[in-house]
């Protein structure tokens, strides 16, 4: 068996950094280092380690064991700036450098309390963060990748590596505005009505409201819908009677109680289990991260 100890550190930096950025072209303007080195580094560690890393394709694909190497790549770098920052705190805290900590969130939960738990972990540590804005149903994966150190999910198997923690659900409304309710649900809610009722989605990726009218119906239907992938404009555009759509519980409750909006199906509404996972580490700044974010979830979502 091969002695894969004591693997070359440049070597998996510059792994990590080509798979991140999906060429060896943009991976050498970061390193400042020409193409071929990028390639002769990787090609040295798949010859140390044995196995092939990456599938020459664009963007860069990296193999089970390239994923591996990845995360460890992250998860050393991480480690070795909160050390430096320990030891050069008394001299010069102005000399450590920040830490960058990639995070995959989904846009509810961004656009409603995620980003005061950065800004509490700020307080404490010298730390930017790279945030990837993706569906619930997908942002495990970004970790699997290791692409991100931690992400919001709605996956409650841990991550192989990862440690998973339970937030809350998220409990949402069906509404639209008086004018289109009694436009489009004059007759009341059912198949037909919600067959030819527009919908409001944020992507292809956001299946709420079809899951909604599946449930509702027990039937697969095809509303027309309108993607908008901003949270914002989402809510505009339920409110400015686009279309129907599922807001949380939270942001439509005044409007419910004054009948500015009208709830599609009362009471009747789905809850989506979210899941705080982030990797193993014996990081403090992963540990207040997760204190940080367990703390600002709390007031937001249901236990």
């Amino acid at each position: 068996m091969k002695d894969l100890t004591q693997l070359d550190p440049v070597a998996l930096r510059t792994l990590a950094v080509a798979v991140r950025l999906g060429t060896f072209e943009a991976a050498a303007r970061e390193l400042h280092v020409t193409p071929s080195a990028v390639s002769q580094r990787i090609k040295a560690l798949e010859t140390r380690i044995g196995r092939v890393l990456l599938h020459r394709v664009k963007p860069l694909e990296p193999t089970e064991a390239g994923l591996v190497l990845v995360r460890l790549s992250t998860q050393t770098e991480l480690l070795e700036r909160e050390a430096v920052a320990e030891l050069v705190e008394e001299v010069d805290d102005e000399s450590t450098l920040y830490t960058s900590l990639p995070i995959a969130v989904n846009a509810d939960a961004l656009y409603g309390w995620f980003v005061d738990a950065l800004a509490d972990v700020q307080t404490r540590h010298r730390v930017v963060f790279e945030v990837v804005r993706e569906d619930h149903t997908r942002t495990a994966e970004r970790l699997r990748r290791g692409e991100v150190m931690a992400a919001i999910t709605g996956e409650p198997k841990p991550v192989p590596g990862c440690r998973v923690v339970r937030l809350g659900r998220l409990r949402y409304a069906a509404v639209a505005t008086r004018d289109f309710h009694a436009r489009h649900f004059a007759d009341g809610v059912g198949a037909a009505s919600l067959a030819e009722a527009p919908i409001i989605a944020f992507d292809r990726s956001d299946s709420l409201q079809h899951d909604f009218v599946r449930r509702v119906t027990r039937r697969h239907l095809a509303p027309p819908v309108t993607y908008l992938p901003s949270v914002r404009e989402f809510d505009r555009a339920v409110r400015v009677g686009m279309g129907w759509g599922l807001l949380p519980e939270s942001d439509v409750a005044d409007e419910l109680e004054r009948g500015d909006l009208v709830e599609l199906v009362p009471g009747r509404r789905p809850e989506v289990p979210l899941f705080w996972q982030h990797w193993r580490l014996g990081s403090g700044l992963v540990a207040d991260l997760t204190e940080a974010v367990v703390s600002a979830a709390r007031d937001w979502m249901v236990a």
